[in-house]
């Protein structure tokens, strides 16, 4: 497997393109993006847990229910959440962008970001869909990417190659988040197109498996947000024996798919809303998975943990405190902490007692822009990592004023 340029227009029979459109009142900001397959594709999505939905997951959902999909249109700007004709104004987008690509309105995929609870008009799509359908190229990831950020402030698009049954293959994604990210299907909206040849039955099961240990171990603010999504459109272009069982193929399918919701995933916590570090959390010797899991996810969200370590503060009493009240199942004792950068290593705790360190030391390691958290439980097996960022006086400053 190696990365490859291209993102969502990597794999074969790929389009994809963004434009202004007029949702948002910047215009020198993409707000609408458009990926497109050259046939059909078995799709399948992953969705928020959040009660609140925004009105586009209830029609994909709907829209997916026979596995299969050919387009996925997204428009930033506007959420398209709690609004009284929200689903209607989701499906019209589908039958308008339908008629432009000459296809059945079922068979897209529709997401929407940005303010929830504002009105959004359909008039932009419609006087702009055939513009949008009039740029599709094979070199427009990067666009569509562009199209579905709000306060992103870097792209998160990849894409690899790797061999299937002697044919190579790709998989291509974007993806979009920076605020309101928290475990189970954060903030976030990410689109993933391969040329692979898999059953439907098979792509819904790689994408949860993938999803648990990548965007559900994302933690930015503790906020899940209404309208997260990940959907993947496989068109089996690639020609590869369609894989229809666990197999060795699905295992390096999956491997393909892992690293690149793992890219987007650390991609999407390093850009955390106001963040200057990315944290990622390994814990290691769990009893279970679920609470190696539950032990990194707490120590990411923990706000005061985070506030430490945008002051390159070595504060391990927060990290102890975090995984206090988890839930998870430990022995306080047995507890070991290091902290980790480019900059060296070290242990600030060791049998659930703090361990005497050089607090020099840990400054430097501490004023690297990526920090790891190493937990030891040593109490099984298992092993976990999550993802999150610093807590800055720039996400306060970011959110204080976000809808106006």
């Amino acid at each position: 497997m190696k990365e490859i340029t291209g993102g969502v227009c990597a794999p074969l029979g790929f389009k994809a393109t963004g434009i202004h459109c007029g949702i948002r009142k910047n215009k020198s900001k993409k707000d609408l993006a458009l990926i497109v397959s050259d046939v059909m594709c078995h799709a399948a999505s992953t969705y928020t847990l959040n009660k609140v939905k925004g009105a586009p997951i209830a029609v994909t959902k709907q829209h997916l229910l026979n596995g299969e999909a050919k387009a996925i249109i997204c428009n930033s700007g506007n959420a398209n959440t709690c609004n009284p004709n929200g689903e209607e104004i989701a499906n019209e987008v589908c039958a308008i962008c339908a008629k432009a690509l000459d296809m059945n309105e079922n068979d897209i995929i529709v997401a929407s970001t940005g303010v929830i609870g504002q009105p959004l008009d359909i008039q932009p799509f419609q006087l702009h869909m055939d513009e949008l359908v009039a740029a599709l190229n094979t070199n427009g990831s990067s666009d569509a990417c562009e199209g579905i950020m709000t306060t992103d402030t870097v792209k998160k698009e990849y894409a690899v190659e790797f061999e299937l049954d002697g044919k190579t293959c790709h998989i291509g994604a974007i993806a979009k988040g920076s605020g309101m990210i928290h475990p189970n299907m954060a903030t976030m909206l990410a689109f993933v197109t391969t040329d692979v040849a898999i059953s439907k039955e098979m792509l819904n099961e790689v994408i949860h498996e993938v999803v648990d240990d990548t965007f559900n171990m994302v933690s930015v603010d503790g906020d899940t947000s209404t309208n997260d999504m990940l959907s993947v459109m496989a068109n089996g272009l690639a020609c590869n024996n369609q894989i229809i069982d666990k197999d060795e193929s699905y295992e390096i399918f999956k491997e393909a798919l892992m690293y690149i919701c793992t890219c987007l995933s650390k991609g999407i916590a390093k850009d955390g809303e106001g963040a200057t570090k990315l944290l990622t959390c390994h814990v290691h010797q769990a009893c279970s998975i679920k609470d190696a899991k539950i032990v990194a996810k707490s120590v990411i969200t923990s706000s005061l943990f985070k506030a430490a370590m945008f002051g390159k503060d070595a504060n391990w009493g927060r990290i102890l405190c975090a995984i206090g009240y988890c839930g998870a199942d430990y022995d306080v004792d047995k507890i070991a902490v290091a902290l980790k950068s480019q900059a060296g290593s070290i242990c600030v705790c060791q049998n659930g007692r703090g361990y005497p360190f050089d607090e020099d030391e840990a400054l430097k390691i501490l004023s690297e822009d990526e920090i790891e958290i190493i937990i030891d439980l040593n109490d099984g097996t298992y092993q976990a990592t999550a993802w999150g960022c610093d807590l800055t006086y720039d996400y306060v400053k970011i959110n204080g004023d976000y809808r106006t």
